[in-house]
């Protein structure tokens, strides 16, 4: 499945600020961010950090109540205020911003977050999904060609394989 490279990146960063440990600080954040390809304008300060990850909580339901996904997407939206136009800073060819350039970076991520699901939600609902093995909650989007994905990475898939293997052979 192919995403609209801007939401599908909006999408990814929602899904890695979920899986951000609850207490991430502001510089950790930013690195976060930048590794995401997210661009912050200034640093943050603890206040933002603590700002985004309590908006990271509101994410992670996107991801976790697949009956309600609509309507969260939704007030995520109002609540970020997002405000759609196209930009073309720094020599970078035409692309959609969602709040504006200069606005703080918290209100920016929110805006792009919601987007970003607002457009996995209305591509491919399913797409979205946290890891089915007991015990990880790391949530993520489903790029995958077939989208049947059910697993964060391939060492939780292997490790239910594993498991179920060893049960089949104990009692077998």
């Amino acid at each position: 499945m192919h995403f609209n490279p801007y939401g599908g990146a909006a999408a990814e960063l929602a899904a890695a600020l979920v899986n951000a440990s609850p207490g991430t600080s502001a510089r950790d954040l930013e690195r976060l961010l930048h590794a995401q390809g997210y661009r912050p304008v200034g640093t943050l300060t603890d206040d933002q950090a603590a700002g985004l990850m309590a908006w990271a909580r509101r994410l992670e339901e996107v991801f976790t109540r697949p009956e309600r996904r609509v309507g969260l997407v939704n007030a995520l939206l109002v609540d970020s205020a997002s405000r759609p136009y196209i930009s073309t800073h720094d020599d970078r060819p035409p692309h959609l911003h969602f709040a504006p350039e200069r606005a703080p970076t918290p209100e920016r991520v929110r805006a792009f977050t919601a987007a970003g699901l607002a457009h996995a939600v209305c591509q491919d609902p399913d797409r979205l999904g946290r890891c089915a093995r007991e015990g990880c909650g790391v949530v993520f989007v489903d790029t995958s060609r077939n989208g049947r994905r059910r697993y964060c990475d391939t060492r939780c898939a292997n490790r239910v394989h594993v498991r179920e293997h060893r049960r089949r052979g104990l009692s077998g």
